[in-house]
């Protein structure tokens, strides 16, 4: 046996089933051992980079280990992006990577970096196997500590030493030996922390949740403690899916791709219940001393990070609140009625900005479309231009839904490659991906090629890409206009129109091209009837801003400062003025 065979062999053994990667001469001898087993698939795309970002994706949407695989030199380093990805938003991922010989290690060989030096800020655990003997300790630590922290890690393994024989470690001095294996524990607050915790949420009056991506899977015991405090809960976006949106006390997602009920709830609790979320712009969450607040957290480095809490409960989301609620009283308050009302106006508030005019469509009304067409079983992945607005604001989650995006890195492109990582995590159930045209550019577009090379494996075929096509990187544009104060700056904003169906049908796939938004409707009937991947392109208004839930002075000021400058001035000052208006008088305008 070689030792890379050992390492495929180990792998399967912690139950790896795919491995997301890209070949090279660093990493053929893995490459080999793959091939010779058999029984790992193995999933190329095309771009190392992407393979990663599949890799956090098939992690977030199956809760178990993404692995991605890459050569040493370049192929390690296309890979840092989609690590860091994993990092901040604590997925568990393993990267697998080639080195130069270890016996020219030190010479400024080909493609020889320190790799170990390149991963230690982005991996929980880096390790350069230099002896067959070292890998089984290596391989199992790895693992096990991305599973139990919820963090990449890396194990790098010279050229040679893959095809070296491989040898177990002896029962000898200078040999450590190891085994795999790794169950996560149930993790619960002492119970004097539960009762201080119930005894601040039962004296308030006006109660508030926030919750994050480590809601996700504690749904009904989230509920249940919301009715029994009479609390509105907002979400922020990595938790989307964590509870319905038709919920008469869900306020929706929170922040400036937020709400205006998740800001007023914010803005009027006395009491605040954080759990598994960290929302990172406190300035969304009320002020200091406003609320009393507890919070829950898994991951004891977030507890009162965000906001100072007098109760911090380390414990997992639906065990910890599965305890406390026998502990809360049942409130019933005209707080959580004001709530519901309010829900009822920002609904009708949203669809009269959907409905709103444009040039041609209104990109927002884009998946106002899409939202209620979706089955029950789809999964929904946003990248991070201003589409991700719309999927925050306008996507109302069902319940038994998935939806992600890359949320802490905020990474442009890593819709797609999600996407893909989705539709083999679950090859049954229907995908949407909603991207922008500069991500399309930037390295989605070749991951259509992927798409293509994969789709008979798939027992539904559907996988609809959404693409945003309005010619501008969006979300900066309107950074610069009301962040900074700028007008749009064409030499960095500008992108080529290219016709994204079109290229969707030269390699096989269905391409759909809309620029009338009455077409929008029996377009997205269209691609979700379709028996093989879609393209959807939408000619978007690039003009439609992306409104906070609320605009403060200094933005209102800056925004005006840069369309007296801006040539779009007169475009983009009607169109948001026409935004407001409707806003106010919840009117259709779509003449």
């Amino acid at each position: 046996m070689k030792t890379a065979d050992f390492l495929v062999d180990r792998l399967k053994t912690w139950g790896v089933k795919r491995i997301f990667g890209y070949p090279g001469d660093g990493i053929n001898g893995v490459i080999g051992a793959l091939q010779r087993d058999g029984g790992i698939e193995f999933v190329q795309p095309r771009h190392e980079e992407m393979g990663a970002f599949m890799a956090v994706a098939h992690a977030k949407f199956t809760g178990k280990l993404g692995v991605c695989l890459a050569t040493g030199g370049p192929g390690a380093t296309h890979l840092v992006t989609g690590l860091y990805d994993a990092k901040l938003d604590h997925m568990p991922v393993l990267a697998i990577c080639g080195q130069a010989e270890a016996t020219v290690r030190g010479g400024s060989y080909q493609q020889e970096l320190n790799l170990d030096r390149m991963f230690a800020d982005v991996s929980e655990y880096v390790q350069e196997v230099t002896h067959p003997a070292q890998l089984p300790h290596v391989i199992d630590r790895a693992i096990r500590l991305a599973l139990a922290r919820r963090q990449p890690t890396a194990v790098i393994i010279p050229k040679d030493v893959q095809e070296q024989p491989f040898e177990p470690p002896k029962r000898a001095h200078g040999f450590t030996r190891s085994g795999p294996g790794y169950s996560r524990p149930r993790v619960i607050p002492v119970e004097d922390d539960l009762r201080k915790a119930a005894e601040l949420l039962n004296s308030g009056e006006k109660v508030a949740m926030l919750i994050g991506a480590g809601a996700i899977g504690a749904s009904d015991e989230v509920i249940a403690v919301a009715e029994r405090l009479g609390a509105g809960v907002a979400k922020a976006l990595l938790g989307k899916t964590a509870l319905p949106d038709d919920l008469p006390f869900v306020t929706g997602c929170i922040g400036l791709l937020g709400t205006k009920p998740s800001s007023e709830l914010m803005n009027g609790c006395d009491t605040l219940l954080i759990v598994g979320s960290g929302f990172p712009w406190s300035e969304f969450l009320p002020k200091t001393g406003q609320a009393r607040a507890v919070q829950i957290d898994v991951e004891p480095a977030m507890l009162s990070l965000r906001y100072p809490c007098e109760v911090n409960l380390h414990g997992d989301a639906a065990e910890t609140l599965r305890l406390l609620l026998p502990l809360l009283k049942q409130k019933d308050t005209g707080w959580r009625r004001g709530i519901e009302a309010s829900l009822k106006d920002w609904r009708q508030t949203l669809k009269a900005r959907a409905m709103t005019r444009a040039h041609p469509v209104n990109p927002q009304r884009v998946v106002w479309e899409m939202s209620p067409r979706l089955p029950e079983n789809a999964i929904v992945t946003s990248d991070s231009g201003s589409c991700a607005n719309w999927f925050a604001r306008d996507y109302q989650v069902k319940r038994g839904q998935m939806a992600s995006l890359s949320g802490g890195l905020a990474s442009m492109g890593a819709a797609v490659p999600y996407a893909i990582g989705a539709k083999f995590a679950h090859p049954d159930r229907p995908v949407i991906a909603l991207v922008g045209d500069g991500a399309m550019q930037m390295n989605n577009m070749a991951e259509l090629i992927t798409v293509a090379k994969y789709v008979d494996r798939w027992p539904d075929k559907r996988l609809v890409t959404c693409v945003f096509n309005n010619e501008d990187l969006n979300e900066v544009t309107w950074e610069q206009r009301v962040m900074n104060g700028n007008p749009r700056y064409d030499a960095s904003q500008d992108i080529p129109d290219v016709r994204y169906s079109r290229f969707a049908e030269l390699i096989g796939l269905k391409g759909i091209y809309v620029n009338d938004p009455k077409d929008l409707g029996g377009a997205w009937d269209e691609a979700l009837a379709a028996e093989r991947p879609v393209v959807l392109e939408v000619k978007t208004d690039p003009e439609i801003a992306p409104l906070p839930p609320h605009i403060s002075l200094k933005q209102a000021k800056g925004f005006m400062f840069a369309m007296a400058r801006d040539q779009d001035a007169g475009h983009v000052i009607r169109d948001t003025a026409r935004q407001v208006v409707n806003k106010v008088l919840h009117r259709e305008d779509t003449d």
